[in-house]
């Protein structure tokens, strides 16, 4: 039988996000809480990004809460920066972080035998991983997207000869020298490895859509706020929601300044099917390629909540605040509006003073 255990609250996943909530969860001091983390070390998905992906780069890192970050050297590799950050935020907070555990499912809590010998299951959650049973009042679910890669599938894919791989694959522009590489997608990712691989290897860009570049008038405190009244209003009407830069376009930063100076952000419409040796263009024609990098972009990691059944019929999940509509008691957090650093650290303190207040006490 496995071992079990019982918190008030239970928060799946240590990144950004999840620290934020343990930050307000341990500051609060009135309900008990755990925090489950499936990753060997701290730093959540940074710890696995790519080698050349350097602080200077990086789309900004805002500071945790009750804790600056440390000033950074721009060339370090945020894959180093960041996990070194947060490890040292975690022995600040002394949160209850336990390493390695994978949560495998949520579900509802089954019923036990009251006095009078009825069921009862009361409203607790059972969170089932591979190290033993949480019994919980309520989670707060921050797993991030890392761990979903979104890969499409286009007409042939399997008989292609080359190599394939999704951006959480990419490790170094030295991988792909003297190759001819067509890299797929239009986010950030794409545009910064698109400009890296550009160096070494023939490349082709394809997008679904044209790409949508700033202009210099674009004033990120008006738009971006605009961008997360957007996806709120999307979030909370039960519609699937993208990545942010799906709502707000693509800067002009240094590397895709780079990537258009070399000739590589000429972007081709996308291909119509994948063969043996290349792919085939929309206009019918035949363009030979050894690698396809799926720079696709993810999808929330939200599998193991599937037993709730908290999706709508569009496959999305309807939340009020960080709540979702479906079950109250799951918090959602470095989702939909708070996908961005300092939307993570608010959505933290938003869930905790939520479920505090709706378990009994105030904050």
């Amino acid at each position: 039988m496995q071992e079990q255990h019982w918190a008030d609250v239970v928060v799946i996943g240590a990144g950004q996000a999840g620290l934020s909530a343990g930050y307000h969860l341990q500051r609060g001091g009135l309900l008990s809480f755990v925090m489950l983390d499936a990753d060997e070390a701290p730093g959540g998905a940074w710890q696995h990004r790519w080698e050349s992906l350097r602080m200077e780069t990086v789309n900004g890192i805002f500071d945790l809460p009750g804790m600056p970050k440390p000033p950074v050297d721009p060339q370090e590799p945020s894959r180093t920066a960041v996990p070194r950050y947060f490890a040292e935020y975690e022995a600040a907070m002394e949160l209850p972080i336990r390493r390695s555990v994978r949560v495998l499912s949520v579900q509802d809590a089954e019923g036990f035998q009251d006095a009078e010998g009825g069921q009862n299951a009361g409203d607790e959650l059972e969170v089932r991983t591979d190290q033993g049973i949480w019994r919980t009042r309520a989670i707060i679910n921050a797993t991030g997207t890392w761990n979903n890669p979104l890969l499409p599938h286009y007409p042939g894919q399997e008989s292609f000869t080359g190599g394939q791989l999704h951006t959480r694959d990419y490790r170094t522009l030295e991988d792909f020298a003297g190759r001819r590489v067509a890299v797929v997608g239009g986010g950030i990712s794409a545009v910064q490895q698109l400009e890296e691989i550009s160096r070494v290897a023939t490349t082709f860009w394809y997008t679904r859509r044209e790409p949508v570049f700033h202009g210099e008038d674009f004033r990120p405190e008006v738009e971006g706020r605009a961008t997360i009244e957007k996806v709120t209003a999307a979030a909370e009407a039960g519609e699937p929601t993208g990545s942010i830069v799906s709502y707000t376009g693509l800067g002009w930063s240094s590397y895709a300044r780079a990537a258009h100076a070399r000739g590589a952000l000429e972007r081709r419409p996308m291909f119509t099917a994948v063969e043996p040796c290349g792919v085939r263009e929309a206009d019918g024609s035949f363009t030979s390629a050894d690698t396809i990098l799926w720079a696709t972009g993810f999808r929330p990691d939200l599998k193991h909540l599937d037993p709730l059944g908290l999706r709508n019929e569009r496959g999305g999940i309807q939340i009020s605040g960080t709540a979702t509509t479906a079950d109250p008691r799951v918090h959602l957090i470095g989702f939909g509006p708070s996908q961005s650093t300092v939307g993570a650290n608010r959505a933290g303190r938003a869930a905790v003073r939520d479920l505090t207040a709706r378990l009994g006490a105030a904050v």
